[in-house]
């Protein structure tokens, strides 16, 4: 299937790339998701003449995104967990707990963004957690797991 790219897509091309890809990621995922349109001649000229729109709207997304990794670059989030004696977690702090860390300290992250290569953090410690926040534009940011402080009776 011939597809024209109407935004960038990581591991597949640039703005305006006539890509072939299987039937199946074009249909299901590209074409739903605007980020893709046939290769038709028809839908060729049409981008031809929104290509400088598409650019444009392209480069403030990229703009608002390295904005955002600016913001959060460096920072370190301490997150309080249920631990066990050996420092175990009971449970285990995964994508939304860390959403909602950042939230709370005011920084809008969203469940997707946030890259655990290793999975969920299962022990207490400082772990590094990535941030994709556009196909150019990732950022690191250090969670702190520890033990939640029991309240004295």
């Amino acid at each position: 299937m011939n597809v024209i790219l109407l935004d960038k897509v990581e591991n597949l091309g640039d703005i305006g790339d006539l890509v072939t890809v299987k039937p199946g990621y074009g249909r299901n995922y590209l074409l739903p998701s605007g980020k893709a349109s046939l290769a038709t001649p028809e839908n060729i000229a049409e981008f031809e003449a929104r290509r400088a729109d598409l650019e444009k709207h392209a480069a403030e997304e990229l703009t608002a995104a390295k904005a955002r990794a600016e913001l959060v670059q460096g920072m370190e989030l301490v997150i309080q967990a249920n631990v066990g004696t050996e420092g175990k977690l009971f449970g285990s702090v995964g994508p939304i707990d860390i959403a909602d860390a950042c939230e709370k300290v005011g920084v809008e992250i969203a469940r997707s963004e946030v890259r655990m290569p290793d999975g969920p953090i299962h022990e207490a410690g400082d772990y590094t957690v990535g941030l994709h926040f556009h196909s150019d534009v990732n950022a690191e940011i250090t969670v702190k797991v520890v033990a939640d402080e029991e309240p004295v009776m």
